[in-house]
């Protein structure tokens, strides 16, 4: 086929094939144009710089050849020099491209064929291009497609103007999938790889369910009712937690919808998984009351700065509260967000009875006091030598058969067994090298000081590079679990403001900052800034 070919069939079948593939005609056109590019190159040679331009309009081809103006021509095939442009373009100058008009072309068995590889690589790239730019703005969209064939258990999903996956583990349980079903699943990532954009999509993700309910229930649709937390057993059972943006409307009651029929919509399409919908509340325990539903919860105990929950149970309560294989606890700790540990009356009672043993033989060791003045101080809520020591001399008066002068002796006896403990650290920290300067931070005392000196800060400028999660701990969660690293401080009742107050005043003493420094910082968090 000659380049001056029909004009008419060459846009024709540019029309034709970006129609096909969804793609910009212009594309198809330039790509047709590197194709005549790369096949005259054949005939002219590799070196030789050739231009072909195709008109939208009226498919009129013409080919020139450039040849560069340079001072000294090396590449004859590619340069010409300036003095013979100069013959060709008076106004020709250094830098400047020259072009010389090819006559039109046939088209060879090979040459063709390589240009119909040129073709197809462009389009294939410009589909690729399309598809990945259409897809990555519908990442969090609930999309239809039919089954193209299963792979080694993953299912691959013609959506229309493209292919996407569903990997066996984003397949719910014992779903089986086969050739031409129908399949609605959660674009949860897409991805640009080497053999063009990867569509993953899932069954299982927490969001296909809030999507679900997003299309079932029409308050959810319209920001009325929030999803606030999802937490999914797929196939088995699932927790998600509402709350309503209007006092007038049940949250609850909207996504369960009139005699079920909303909430069992959702449960069709995830093959039969119960649903149990909380109403979500800002008060933790609460919140864990309702999670652990159908069972009673007696007691909720919170650790705030370990986000960790006790919650008590009755005896008889035990396994409902647990649920199969964990699954009720563990769904109720994924929607909330924390670890539960449950415990029942029993266990709890053992519990509180082993503590009470211990403080009472701590007391009866630390003050030489008898088993029963021992108990009676277990009994009261003191937990520690610390407490009798700076505590009010009348609060330990007021206990019942203790007068003025038994509480003075108790308190007495606490405070010189605290500072023989002290006393005992000051030597070990001053074995370890801790310098004494580090006595001067606010908060700091002998036995911080030694478990410091064990992780080697020995100094001011030592413990004024410390972060707060250095010195009380962090948390980590990671697929539904939350995992604890220890600081310094595990072992002392230390908060992160009081262990970050500690930070501070330790870099103004090293001079890392100054008074005024230390003053705007203040300010800041006194206007809910971060500091």
């Amino acid at each position: 086929m000659a380049v001056s070919a029909n004009r008419l069939e060459l846009l024709q079948i540019a029309d034709a094939v970006a129609r096909e593939k969804s793609i910009d005609r212009m594309i198809v056109i330039e790509a047709m144009q590197d194709a005549m590019e790369k096949a005259a190159k054949g005939r002219y040679g590799a070196e030789t710089e050739i231009k072909v331009e195709i008109n939208p309009r009226t498919g009129e081809t013409r080919m020139w050849r450039l040849l560069e103006v340079v001072e000294e021509v090396e590449e004859t095939a590619r340069q010409v020099s300036l003095k013979a442009a100069k013959l060709k373009n008076d106004a020709a100058k250094i830098g400047d491209f020259l072009t010389e008009p090819l006559p039109p072309m046939e088209f060879g068995r090979i040459n063709a064929q390589s240009a119909k590889q040129v073709i197809v690589q462009k389009v294939r790239d410009a589909e690729r291009d399309r598809m990945h730019e259409e897809y990555i703005n519908r990442v969090g969209e609930i999309v239809n497609g039919t089954v193209k064939r299963v792979e080694y258990g993953n299912v691959i999903v013609d959506l229309g103007r493209g292919e996407a996956i569903i990997r066996r583990d984003e397949l719910i349980p014992r779903e089986v999938y086969r050739y031409g079903d129908r399949v609605r699943a959660y674009i949860y990532d897409v991805r640009r790889e080497q053999r063009g954009p990867q569509i993953f999509l899932s069954r299982t993700h927490p969001q296909f369910m809030a999507k679900l309910f997003m299309q079932e229930v029409p308050e959810i649709y319209d920001g009325i009712i929030t999803i606030r937390s999802i937490a999914r057993d797929p196939g088995s059972r699932a927790k998600i937690a509402v709350t309503s943006n209007d006092s007038s409307i049940d949250p609850v009651g909207a996504c369960v919808g009139m005699r079920g029929s909303r909430v069992q919509a959702v449960v069709a399409e995830l093959q039969g998984e119960k649903i149990d919908i909380i109403p979500w509340t800002e008060s933790i325990a609460d919140l864990v009351v309702s999670a652990l539903q159908p069972a009673d919860v007696a007691k909720v105990v919170l650790d705030e700065q370990a986000e960790r929950i006790e919650v008590v149970v009755p005896d008889e309560q035990l396994s409902l509260a647990i649920g199969r294989r964990g699954q009720n606890v563990r769904l109720a700790s994924q929607l909330i967000g924390w670890d539960i540990d449950i415990l029942t009356e029993q266990e709890e009672s053992d519990r509180r009875q082993k503590e009470f043993t211990e403080r009472s033989a701590l007391f009866m060791e630390a003050l030489d006091v008898d088993e029963m003045v021992a108990q009676l101080l277990a009994s009261e809520g003191f937990s520690s030598v610390e407490e009798l020591a700076y505590i009010d001399l009348n609060e330990i008066a007021s206990i019942q058969g203790f007068d003025e002068e038994t509480a003075s002796e108790i308190q007495n006896r606490a405070a010189e067994f605290l500072a023989a403990i002290e006393r005992a650290n000051d030597e070990e920290r001053i074995a370890l090298g801790v310098e004494d300067e580090l006595y001067e931070v606010p908060g700091l005392n002998a036995a911080m000081l030694v478990a410091l000196g064990k992780e080697g800060i020995k100094t001011v400028d030592d413990f004024a590079g410390c972060a707060s999660d250095d010195l009380i701990g962090w948390t980590e969660r990671k697929d539904g679990e939350t995992k604890r690293f220890e600081g310094t401080f595990k072992d002392f009742p230390v908060s992160r403001e009081e262990a970050e107050e500690m930070i501070l005043q330790a870099r103004l003493k090293a001079g890392w900052i100054t008074e005024a420094d230390f003053g705007a910082v203040d300010v800041e968090a006194e206007e809910g800034a971060p500091a």
